[in-house]
């Protein structure tokens, strides 16, 4: 099984990360804003993924460490989940609906991080959620896990629906990604990923 569980405690938040990427079926998000859990919910069970995320931050400031820890911690949970990388297809993408919303998603597992985020949002917040903490949320993530991301609204007007729509791009972008390969080996012309 690849899995891992990663403790962060810091003087603003202490969060805790459990995830199995053989999932089946067991989720539980409590981070203290809503709509994030909502849409990290979406992302493991879309990904099946088994994701336990625990969290207690400064939310009398803002949501803003609450979150970028978050990102931080699964970012390293994914990283040490996947070991040495030998036998996964590497790359991912998709294209996912949300109603009006499109969101892209490509992925690379290199062990080099870079994100691209391109997604305008028209409101500051949904719920507790402050709108510019996905793309902090996105890198925090990929720097974490050593990957290139790319995530890109390619259209849509309601704030919920192209945030939603990115999460669960994500989530099949990296399920495909972490899937092992039946040639086996690390998918490299370095032979190290």
């Amino acid at each position: 099984m690849r899995e891992a569980q990663i403790k962060r405690k810091t003087k603003e938040t202490e969060v805790y990360v459990s995830l199995c990427l053989e999932g089946s079926g067991k989720i539980q998000i409590e981070t203290g804003v809503g709509f994030f859990d909502h849409m990290l919910h979406s992302f493991a069970l879309h990904g099946g993924f088994d994701l336990e995320v625990r969290v207690k931050g400064d939310l009398q400031v803002d949501c803003h460490h609450s979150i970028e820890d978050t990102g931080i911690v699964l970012g390293q949970a994914f990283r040490a989940a996947l070991g040495d990388k030998k036998d996964i297809c590497r790359f991912g993408e998709a294209l996912i609906p949300m109603d009006e919303a499109l969101g892209l998603c490509a992925l690379d597992i290199s062990g080099r991080p870079y994100l691209v985020f391109d997604c305008d949002f028209a409101c500051p917040m949904i719920g507790a959620f402050d709108t510019q903490m996905a793309e902090e949320f996105f890198r925090a993530f990929a720097f974490n896990a050593l990957i290139t991301l790319h995530l890109k609204a390619v259209y849509g007007k309601n704030d919920h629906h192209k945030c939603e729509a990115l999460f669960k791009a994500w989530a099949h972008a990296l399920r495909k990604a972490v899937s092992l390969r039946e040639e086996g080996g690390i998918l490299s012309a370095k032979g190290v990923l």
